[in-house]
């Protein structure tokens, strides 16, 4: 429709037509009149359905994974490391710190506080 040409009453009704469920209740609820061109309305609608959007991953969230009981160390490293590289964290102590603090109690966990590593590929090591 772009490359051939449209107004934007043709844009409006076109993704009007797209609208179904909460989205068309939504649109529908608008008051007449209060949608003056196809940009205000492309802005309305990201303004209304913008919390559905995944929020921004942080370096931090590194502190979500945690091992689960059954899960091996292997199987809990491996995993943290996807989210290290899916994060790319810079602090690379950070990244040893959460892997400490996700980690279940045991024979390995305690060996750390005798010789903490310093970089997450020690761990891997």
């Amino acid at each position: 429709m772009m490359v051939t040409g449209g107004s934007n009453a043709v844009y409006s009704k076109m993704l009007m037509s797209t609208l179904s469920g909460a989205a068309l209740e939504w649109f529908i609820s608008l008051p007449d009149g209060h949608i003056t061109s196809f940009d205000q309305f492309t802005t309305l609608f990201r303004e209304q359905y913008l919390v559905n959007k995944a929020p921004t991953r942080l370096s931090y969230d590194v502190f979500d994974v945690k091992q689960y009981q059954g899960e091996s160390l292997k199987d809990y490293l491996n995993k943290l490391a996807i989210h290290v590289v899916h994060l790319k964290p810079t602090d690379e102590a950070m990244v040893v710190h959460a892997f400490v603090k996700g980690m279940l109690p045991g024979p390995f966990s305690e060996s750390l506080l005798w010789g903490y590593p310093r970089r997450f590929t020690e761990i891997r090591h």
